[in-house]
């Protein structure tokens, strides 16, 4: 395979981990209104329990790299635990934040399995901070604008096609994770309302999320079998971009140059198979997962400053649409040089 997934080993609960070798991309890290803590170190002499539902995803690196520089950053003890993207195991971690009885807990990513522990933490009196994580439970929840991020990326699929043609698409957690659902109900709503000429193929694909690249490539090259030159003008991926990898690479495989790709992430690997001369990939969304998750931290800060924490935290995404975008992209966010 051309790329693969940079798994890490399973993280140990520890207080104050960090992730050697994970990327620094360099975000503004200011809260939602700019002002960032109207304190140095907010969180002084506090314990912040940070648990992530796995490390193997660029996004969740980031994100969860992101949380503990910044309650560090603010004076804060960082607990880590990482649910090597189990979703029963992530939500078992919580019971350690519980157990050792923290000032407050940040969540990143998982499924509705996790609601449960946030119950009991917010009945205890510790307070739930989410990272593409919403929950009654959470105080707040910080997450990309997953509406106009979806709504862009019809956009860019639409124009992509000429306003014609039909896409099949990857959606494994569109009714598991809210902010899939939502990414993807925005771009389907996008198209049929602007681009009534574009057609998706039924029944929709789901990618596996272990080996999701080569899973996806071995899903597409039975697809494209099935539908010959003409009949099929663009596969999707419409939660995240990893399986978008191996679409690219089935088909290249099959000598196919009529079949587009779209996804949403745009992590460093997607947005090289962007830039790449005449790649099939053609649009994706940029995401700022260090800074979703450094606001995360900052509201942690400013709820314990006794300052007003709105229910979400929305970050802007990126669109980009083609290989020009890809590489101007790539270089703002300091993934090349």
């Amino acid at each position: 395979m051309r790329k693969s997934l940079y798994a890490l080993p399973a993280i140990v609960v520890a207080a104050g981990l960090a992730l050697a070798g994970c990327s620094t991309v360099s975000s503004d890290a200011s809260a939602p209104n700019g002002e960032g803590v109207d304190a140095s170190q907010p969180l002084a002499g506090k314990t912040i329990g940070i648990a992530v539902v796995g490390t193997q995803h660029f996004w969740d690196r980031e994100a969860f790299q992101g949380a503990v520089d910044e309650v560090t950053k603010l004076g804060g003890t960082p607990l880590t635990t990482d649910g090597n993207r189990d979703n029963t195991l992530h939500a078992q971690n919580h019971d350690i934040f519980l157990a050792q009885n923290v000032d407050a807990v940040i969540t990143i990513l998982g499924d509705a399995s996790v609601d449960p522990k946030l119950q009991q933490l917010h009945d205890a009196g510790i307070p739930v901070f989410g990272v593409d994580h919403a929950s009654e439970w959470a105080v707040n929840n910080a997450q990309s604008d997953n509406e106009v991020g979806g709504t862009a990326l019809g956009k860019i699929t639409g124009d992509a096609l000429g306003g014609e043609g039909n896409i099949a698409v990857f959606n494994a957690f569109g009714s598991s994770l809210s902010f899939c659902g939502e990414r993807y109900d925005a771009w389907k709503n996008e198209l049929s309302t602007n681009y009534p000429n574009i057609k998706l193929i039924e029944p929709e694909l789901a990618e596996q999320f272990a080996n999701a690249p080569d899973d996806a490539r071995q899903q597409t090259l039975a697809l494209l079998e099935k539908y010959p030159v003409g009949t099929i003008q663009d596969i999707h991926v419409a939660c995240w971009d990893q399986p978008a990898i191996g679409v690219v690479q089935a088909i290249e495989d099959s000598g196919r140059t009529d079949v587009k790709v779209t996804a949403f992430d745009a992590g460093p690997d997607t947005l090289e198979i962007m830039s790449e001369p005449n790649s099939p990939f053609v649009g994706n969304i940029a995401q700022l997962p260090r800074k979703i998750a450094t606001i995360a931290a900052d509201n942690v800060g400013k709820y314990f400053l006794g300052e007003e924490v709105e229910k979400v935290s929305y970050v802007d995404t990126i669109p980009v649409a083609g290989p020009d975008e890809a590489t101007k992209v790539a270089k703002e966010l300091g993934y090349t040089q």
